[in-house]
């Protein structure tokens, strides 16, 4: 009988948000973007495989490989996020908010990242196209790189280890994480999420002034009437990069308008329930980002363009001839 009232005082506290009836509409929405993103995912994956011993590396190049390690990553941390809205097992229950929550918000802030490198990359090269950048030297770029998984993986792996070792025995299986969490995994869950929130920002602000800078100096392209070409390839690198601060402002903004409040206010009977939907909601958009960052690597990649593009004519005309050299 005490057990049956500690377990009801326990439940209450936490006031478990999460009615049975929305989990099937979360496990529809992330299983398509699973299918969906792990199919784009994996063929870009493939083209870059294909074409590893075809061309030179580039900085670029670096990091749009890691940018699609980090969406492929991603999406394969997507089944245990299903199972977890689709389950009620205590166990799925453990491993998601320890190593899946881990491993998803690793993979996402790579992400996000990895967009912030590129578009420092095309910044460089327009508006400071003279000199050597450390941004634009590929050996650069692959320890910067190195340096952000790690940077990445460290927190997440202490987090993981962390929560296995102190989290909190319960009578019960909650819907979701934070009735486990210890009173030390608590608060360095809040560090890691406005330390976060602090690399979305930086990111952002970031993304804005890229994009500024790029378009005045289309602007003062078109005034002093450079070459066409010259102009045409400036029009087209601003295009680029307003597709990739698009994807990121539709992905990424909405999640991190509810991201602080969610995570400090969850416990809250009046605020929690209402945060915690719109926290989930916003997720679900920003997990949509697996599926429209090939886009950035169609506009931004030529030689994957070019792939694209011979690939459509294969399926217009079986015939063509399939060793049909690359552009």
């Amino acid at each position: 009988m005490a057990d049956s009232k500690n377990m009801t005082s326990s439940f209450n506290q936490t006031c478990d948000p999460v009615f049975p009836s929305v989990n099937p509409f979360f496990v529809l929405v992330y299983s398509l973007v699973f299918l969906v993103g792990l199919l784009l995912n994996g063929f870009i994956l493939k083209f870059y495989i294909g074409q590893a011993q075809q061309q030179a590396s580039s900085s670029l190049m670096v990091y749009l490989k890691n940018l699609t390690a980090a969406d492929f990553l991603l999406c394969l941390s997507l089944p245990l996020r299903i199972t977890h809205c689709g389950s009620k097992s205590f166990i799925i229950r453990r491993l998601y908010c320890s190593f899946g929550t881990s491993a998803f918000y690793m993979n996402m802030y790579a992400s996000i990242i990895f967009m912030c490198y590129i578009a420092a990359n095309r910044y460089l090269k327009i508006v400071h196209p003279s000199g050597t950048h450390v941004l634009q030297s590929v050996r650069a770029a692959h320890i910067i790189s190195m340096v952000t998984w790690v940077c990445l993986l460290a927190p997440s792996v202490t987090y993981s280890v962390l929560f296995f070792i102190t989290q909190k025995p319960l009578t019960f299986t909650p819907s979701h994480c934070g009735p486990l969490f210890s009173a030390s995994i608590s608060l360095l869950f809040k560090i890691l999420h406005t330390l976060c929130t602090i690399i979305f920002l930086l990111v952002f602000i970031s993304l804005v002034f890229f994009y500024y800078s790029i378009s005045r100096r289309v602007l003062q392209a078109q005034q002093r009437q450079l070459a066409s070409s010259n102009a045409e390839k400036l029009v087209k690198t601003r295009r680029n990069m307003l597709v990739l601060v698009s994807i990121f402002c539709v992905c990424f903004v909405p999640y991190h308008l509810f991201r602080l409040p969610a995570t400090f206010l969850w416990s809250s009977c009046s605020v929690g329930p209402v945060l915690y939907y719109l926290k989930e909601a916003a997720i679900m958009v920003a997990v949509f980002n697996i599926c429209l960052d090939p886009v950035v690597y169609f506009f931004l990649c030529k030689t994957f363009r070019a792939q694209v593009r011979k690939m459509s004519r294969r399926v217009d005309d079986p015939n063509e001839q399939t060793n049909e050299p690359e552009e």
